[in-house]
């Protein structure tokens, strides 16, 4: 049986393709947006909130710009007027027709913040016509309910954002990632060992850290989704200041790094402690450290780190759709979820 979501996960290589060849010759719109502004707000829920959590890391550790996410219900439901001079306020929506998202983007612009919208909603949906420059991406139409393609045009329109805010990274780079999400997709490393790891625990603590947080946190909202597991996800700095207690025998742990990232010693150090602790360490990514500190390996791309959390979150995507068929899950129609969630 092949499910809506694994054909949608197969086809990101080409909507990524589709995506930066829309996307990258506009970085100087985005330049010109971002000129009059200092720092950034990220408006999302779910899992655009996720990729919203890449942006500020990869803009704060590469374009060296002050960023944060914005709670919508401030202007939704406090009402609370703000002073955003100087202030680019950036809303990720899949549909582009998140009503919170887009009055907030609204309310952001009100408020004396320049704006970008980045959808798959197409330059007619709500949020691009509120933006003052629209990103929108070439993912297609998505419909399973957890987003996959959707996700990684999102990490592709940001990166293309981080550039036109002067990040100082190669751009080339941005090219070479389809071609990594394809590898992964043909060797995704010990996919089967994973799932049967998984498949009677009634929990996972999915952790990473830096710019493979975003990862780590798409990876358990993926699971909870469509799987129905209890996955936590966390900062590995986080996980340590407590809720490493609950990782035991029925609690395995995932973890997540880019095979070049300042943040890939910590996460071999807690894999480590994980298995020494008597519980599985599943990993993703890291190379060949992180994999012989683990359990299982799932493989991670051969990308710079700036990029590699649109290949990371692929073995997730992958183990999500396998682990929910292996549980008489059907990932397309998780209960009580729509595509479009509506929020006050």
């Amino acid at each position: 049986m092949t499910t809506k979501m694994r054909s949608e996960i197969a086809e990101q290589p080409a909507a990524l393709r589709a995506t930066l060849d829309s996307l990258l010759p506009r970085i100087g719109e985005v330049r010109a947006v971002g000129e009059r502004t200092r720092q950034l707000l990220f408006i999302a829920r779910g899992t655009s909130d996720n990729a919203a959590v890449y942006g500020r890391y990869l803009v704060e550790a590469h374009a060296g710009r002050l960023s944060a996410l914005a709670a919508p219900s401030i202007a939704t439901t406090y009402r609370r007027k703000l002073d955003l001079d100087g202030v680019l306020a950036v809303a990720i929506s899949q549909s582009g027709r998140t009503e919170e998202i887009v009055e907030t983007l609204a309310w952001a612009k009100d408020c004396g913040a320049a704006t970008v919208g980045v959808t798959n909603g197409g330059p007619d949906s709500p949020l691009a016509q509120a933006a003052d420059v629209a990103l929108c991406t070439e993912a297609g139409e998505e419909k399973a309910v957890p987003a996959t393609k959707t996700y990684t045009t999102q990490l592709a329109a940001l990166a293309v954002l981080a550039l036109g805010l002067g990040a100082d990274v190669d751009q080339d780079d941005l090219r070479r990632v389809p071609d990594a999400v394809e590898k992964l997709l043909d060797e995704p490393g010990d996919l089967d060992a994973v799932v049967e790891g998984l498949q009677d625990k009634p929990g996972v603590v999915v952790s990473g850290r830096g710019l493979a947080f975003s990862t780590a946190l798409e990876t358990a909202l993926k699971l909870k989704e469509a799987c129905y597991l209890h996955a936590m996800g966390l900062s590995y700095a986080d996980l340590l200041h407590g809720p490493i207690a609950v990782v035991d025998a029925d609690t395995p742990a995932l973890l997540v790094a880019a095979e070049n990232s300042p943040t890939l010693p910590g996460t071999v150090a807690l894999a480590e402690r994980v298995v020494a602790a008597g519980a599985a360490a599943y990993t993703i990514g890291g190379g060949e450290g992180l994999a012989r500190a683990g359990t299982a390996a799932l493989n991670g791309p051969d990308l710079p780190e700036w990029v590699a959390p649109m290949g990371l979150i692929v073995p997730g995507q992958l183990l999500t759709e396998a682990l929910a068929r292996r549980l008489g899950i059907d990932p397309d129609s998780p209960r009580g979820l729509n595509k479009v969630t509506q929020t006050d």
